[in-house]
């Protein structure tokens, strides 16, 4: 059975070639450039506000009941170091796949943005 070939690092300029996604190199610099959890803002006091405000807000926000909520998003995009980080208002609780969409939306790049602009993906492309 024949294996498909190895693709190119997704680092732009990067000529290694890999399974998927980018080489050992690249990442490690892509996660040095992005930081750590902590210092992107999601410390203590921020998953002491998840907690609490999950407590109180059990449901998905867009599924609604009977899905359970796993994670809190912030409606301005900005993450727990915008100006309304831990603000409840700020808030609203989603489930996991929910949430990823909404990520992937919001986000630029990725999957949303290329199903946008070069249409629905069909088999064998």
């Amino acid at each position: 059975m024949p294996y498909r070939p190895r693709r190119y690092c997704s680092m732009p300029g990067c000529g290694s070639r890999v399974v998927a996604g980018r080489c050992a190199s690249c990442q490690r610099r892509a996660e040095r450039w992005r930081g750590s959890s902590a210092e992107r803002g999601y410390d203590a006091r921020w998953f002491a506000v998840r907690n609490r405000y999950l407590e109180a807000n059990p449901w998905c926000a867009w599924c609604g009941p009977p899905t359970l909520a796993a994670e809190v998003d912030h409606i301005d995009g900005l993450g727990p170091r915008g100006p309304r980080g831990l603000d409840a208002g700020n808030l609203r609780s989603l489930c996991k796949p929910c949430h990823s969409a909404r990520t992937a939306r919001d986000q630029p790049g990725g999957w949303w943005a290329e199903a946008r602009h070069n249409g629905p993906r069909r088999p064998g492309r």
